[in-house]
């Protein structure tokens, strides 16, 4: 997802301010959706791409990536895994690319008309076509969806409160804060998720951030700005 420039608009769909003033367009622009945050003009819009340069990066670090050894890619290379706080929609295409077969959820509407617009795009494209076809994307809220399923593993990556301590999140991150807030009900997703997943859970947090729920996990992957915490259900590991 990039800023763009000043794009001519085909078709636009502003959506009511809010309470807090906040107002958003949905727009369709060269082919793609694209969003903007109205009370944020010198921000530009911002779209789903799964087929930037960054993906590929990612894509090619395979599965001794972190990522893709938390969730057990590396001992089960045909995963069933459920994203269930899909958000950009990177991680499940980077997972599903690996090999991963992906459900993906996002429960905010605006958020889940980019990832379908950007599912749309990656199917009608021969590079990405295999690896959107692993991928189903559903608008829904996850609590929900945790209830009728069972998954491989669960990977959970739910919005940071912001401690107003530091500078501004990225702009990308702050639109997506002033639109969905900080999943302050995340903590509740915890439990459900450990009893659809059949093998593992795995949660991504800041490095410094408290455990979800405030459960510890069996094992914890740590990288330079995240970690990936795993708590185990199965017999495999």
């Amino acid at each position: 997802m990039l800023p763009s420039s000043d794009p001519a608009i085909t078709a636009e769909q502003t959506l009511g301010s809010d309470a807090r003033g906040f107002s958003f367009a949905l727009q369709e622009n060269q082919g793609r959706l694209e969003l903007r945050a109205l009370h944020r003009p010198d921000y530009g819009a911002i779209w789903v791409d799964w087929g930037s340069a960054e993906l590929r990066r990612r894509i090619a670090g395979g599965r001794k990536q972190l990522l893709a050894r938390a969730v057990g890619l590396a001992r089960k290379p045909d995963l069933e895994l459920l994203d269930a706080t899909g958000g950009l929609g990177r991680d499940a295409f980077t997972l599903a690319a690996l090999g991963a077969r992906v459900t993906l959820l996002e429960r905010q509407p605006q958020i889940a008309a980019l990832l379908a617009d950007a599912h749309r795009r990656a199917l009608a494209d021969p590079d990405l076509a295999a690896v959107a076809a692993r991928i189903e994307l559903r608008s829904a809220e996850a609590a929900d969806v945790l209830r009728d399923g069972r998954w491989d593993s669960i990977y959970l990556d739910p919005m940071y409160p912001h401690s107003g301590k530091t500078a501004l999140p990225q702009k990308e991150m702050q639109i997506f804060r002033d639109l969905a807030g900080t999943d302050a009900d995340a903590d509740g997703l915890l439990e459900p998720a450990l009893a659809a997943a059949r093998l593992r859970v795995v949660v991504k947090r800041p490095l410094k951030a408290p455990w979800l729920a405030s459960r510890k996990p069996g094992l914890d992957f740590r990288g330079t700005q995240a970690r990936f915490d795993v708590y185990l259900t199965g017999s495999a590991t």
